[in-house]
């Protein structure tokens, strides 16, 4: 009884602040209100704010997105996703709400929390299954394969979804000479560390067992 009176609480104090709240101060705020809701699923509020004209599409101010969140999260369906509620994130979708506006794709952490619904709905809505992740390395191996090697359902459903697997045996760095001479050195480096008795090989057994699984299953 108390949750539904501060949800009514809530949207009633809302319909109050809507006329009065300027376009500026949102501004100023560095966060919009449907961002607010989103983080914390309000459905109430959400629809409230997207049939008022809100934009679901608005951005966190840099000064909030990057001293706040390590993740460098921008949107609400971000928020959203993040949070797991399938609910708020079509809300989001139905009215607009593009999936390719954050640094790390909203997919992607669909995929890497193992949201099977949510990745569905993302697709659903033209989420691109192959975008990647560069804001830590400019690695173009696919992102999405990097978090779903022990899930073979994830991975089964990206492949359906137009995964695009051969980029996972590409090389962007060309075929030169040197560039081969340098794989070739890192190769017997490897190698011989490996080899030593007093090297126990666990992690690279498991290794091997994950990444010979994925490649089965692509």
């Amino acid at each position: 009884l108390r949750f539904c009176f501060l949800l009514y609480f809530l949207a009633s104090s809302l319909r109050t602040l809507i006329p009065i709240t300027t376009k500026k101060a949102i501004y100023l705020s560095g966060q919009s209100p449907v961002h607010s809701a989103a983080d914390g699923g309000q459905v109430e509020c959400l629809d409230l704010l997207i049939q008022t004209g809100y934009d679901v599409n608005a951005l966190l101010h840099t000064h909030i997105s990057g001293k706040n969140y390590s993740d460098l999260r921008k949107t609400a369906l971000y928020f959203a996703v993040s949070s797991g509620d399938v609910t708020c994130a079509e809300m989001l979708l139905a009215a607009g709400a593009r999936t390719d506006l954050d640094p790390l794709q909203c997919i992607l952490i669909a995929i890497r929390s193992e949201r099977y619904e949510l990745v569905q709905l993302l697709l659903s809505y033209g989420a691109d299954v192959n975008c990647y992740f560069r804001v830590i390395s400019n690695t173009v191996f696919p992102t999405a394969l990097q978090y779903c090697l022990r899930d073979h359902v994830m991975l089964r459903l990206l492949l359906n979804s137009g995964y695009q697997v051969h980029k996972c045996f590409q090389c962007s760095h060309g075929n030169s000479e040197e560039v081969n001479n340098t794989w070739t050195d890192l190769h017997n480096h490897v190698y011989q560390v490996y080899s030593q008795r007093n090297i126990v090989s666990v992690r690279a057994n498991t290794a091997r067992h994950i990444y010979s699984s994925a490649i089965k299953s692509i």
